[in-house]
């Protein structure tokens, strides 16, 4: 070994050590910081939690109210009952965090909520991720996640791997090494008999990194392998969208992730991307995999993250999400330093056939009134028929002066709604023409962090976040929506937030708001 290998090497543990110290200095510095709190440790404030769970021997199923208010839960629906499985999740009120562990089921034949209270069950969580399977007479698979203390001081990220068996109402903390490292954010599907996982992070909070890594879980074999990918792979992230498409396959679509600017600043970055996840042809262990990049068309959502999704019968639903709102884009501005954010509440469908993602726009036809609709049916037809003339017209100018990039039309019937999105490019104009008879829909509020899911033919979204000012809201309602009908969402639980109590200081100062901005980030997961 030369001279210079050998210096490298001294230097190299030196900056171990020197780590090692600042790290140690800085475990006593949050010890008495936490002591001045009053607050525990969150690794034993976790062991504790899950020391309690163990004393429990009886499994018990009760009659209960609706949830309380939370977000960032999840949410999945049953494969083979008529049922809707909601787990964890977490509510800020201003001056704490609560984060629930409680297993609740609710029927949507019945329309009502059991809560299963089974022993040794998985200690609190947040942005976790959750599947399930027929197999064993049923389980929900649930891995990761976050654990916030009260204070929202610490946090603890899972590497935890649990199954519940609905046949014995009974958890299962399964034992499997060289699966991935501790994460939230992340996202996991049912590919065959194995589970997929993919991105997330993981926020010490002195670093925070993103992943982009690949695993999957053999259920049948209850083995973790991480995946060897190839193709163009997507950056990593958290807090995509991440389902299975008609044929087979699996998408991605966006998330969030930070990056690093200078020293101790970073700025957020939302993703808009779409690629196509499938085994490679020539591997038959689904060792490997290939990542391809997807070309997007139609009415795209504009810039967003924290959407809730949900797989249909034939397409992919979206509702929701929220793009912050950044300062003056001044260089030494720190990236929490942001305004309130834009909140939606649209509903998007995507359909992917080939290597191609065509977006829609749902708009809601509403309930109609039977005499009027006769009346005004011949009046509106010529109308109507005129403004597609006009719509096709402007689309084939558009598409002969933009050569470079597709052009859409898409007519949806009820309201009758007509699209054009001229090109690829979100930035492109989108020219929409909307013509309505007498309506009577209802819109859920904007949101982030929601739960939707698709049973039945229906969409069921529950909860999430909202901004008002300088709070925090989070939402407890709830609504299910006929795909089939597509006319107005319908209410189950009624949306509270104009009683809502609130908590914390209208005015906090700059720190204080800097903490709840980085908090606001993670929270979209």
């Amino acid at each position: 070994m030369g001279k210079k290998d050998k210096d490298k090497k001294k230097k190299g543990k030196g900056a171990e050590k020197t780590a090692e110290k600042t790290e140690k200095k800085q475990k006593l510095k949050n010890k008495k910081d936490l002591a001045a709190r009053g607050e525990d440790d969150i690794e034993n404030i976790v062991k504790q939690i899950e020391a309690e769970e163990q004393k429990r021997k009886e499994v018990k199923e009760l009659g209960v109210d609706p949830p309380s208010y939370r977000s960032s839960f999840s949410m999945t629906p049953h494969p083979d009952n008529p049922e809707i499985i909601f787990f964890g999740g977490e509510y800020y009120n201003g001056s704490k965090t609560d984060m629930y562990s409680d297993l609740l089921i609710y029927n949507t034949k019945r329309q009502s909520w059991t809560q299963i209270i089974s022993p040794a069950g998985p200690p609190p969580r947040s942005s976790h991720q959750a599947a399930i399977v027929s197999q064993g007479g049923g389980q929900l698979w649930i891995f990761g996640g976050e654990f916030t203390s009260p204070t929202e001081s610490q946090f603890y990220h899972y590497k935890d791997l649990w199954c519940y068996h609905f046949t014995s109402k009974r958890w299962e903390k399964v034992a499997a090494s060289g699966g991935p490292s501790a994460r939230s954010g992340h996202r996991m599907v049912v590919y065959k008999h194995f589970l997929i996982v993919f991105g997330g992070f993981h926020d010490n909070l002195r670093d925070c990194k993103y992943y982009n890594d690949l695993y999957s879980f053999d259920l049948n074999n209850r083995v973790w392998k991480k995946l060897d990918t190839i193709g163009s792979e997507p950056s990593p992230r958290s807090a995509c969208q991440f389902f299975l498409t008609l044929d087979g396959r699996i998408g991605m679509y966006g998330g969030f992730c930070k990056q690093k600017l200078k020293k101790d600043q970073e700025k957020g970055l939302t993703h808009v991307d779409m690629f196509l996840l499938s085994p490679d042809k020539h591997d038959d262990t689904l060792s490997k995999w290939r990542w391809q990049t997807v070309k997007q068309v139609g009415m795209r959502p504009t810039m967003r993250t924290g959407l809730a999704s949900a797989v249909g019968k034939d397409r992919i639903f979206m509702f929701g999400g929220v793009q912050d709102q950044e300062g003056d884009g001044d260089d030494d501005d720190d990236s929490d330093d942001e305004g309130s954010g834009n909140f939606f509440n649209e509903l998007y469908s995507v359909q992917v056939e080939g290597e191609r993602a065509t977006w829609h726009l749902v708009n809601l036809t509403g309930k109609k009134d039977p005499t009027e609709k006769k009346k005004r049916r011949r009046a509106n037809d010529e109308e109507q028929e005129g403004e597609v003339e006009k719509m096709e017209a402007m689309a084939l100018d558009e598409d002969d002066k933009n050569s470079n990039g597709p052009t859409t039309l898409t007519v949806e019937s009820g309201a009758f709604t007509i699209s054009s999105t001229v090109g690829a490019n979100t930035t492109e104009e989108k020219q929409k023409v909307v013509m309505e008879e007498d309506r009577d829909v209802f819109i859920p509020s904007a949101r982030f962090s929601s739960g939707l899911v698709f049973k039945g033919g229906n969409l069921y979204l529950f909860g999430g976040m909202i901004e008002d000012g300088e709070k925090d809201l989070t939402l407890k309602d709830f609504y299910w929506l006929d795909t089939g009908k597509l006319d107005t969402w319908n209410t189950i639980i009624e949306n509270d937030i104009q009683t809502m109590e609130w908590y914390g200081s209208e005015d906090e100062d700059d720190d204080d708001e800097d903490d709840e901005d980085e908090d606001d980030d993670m929270d979209t997961d």
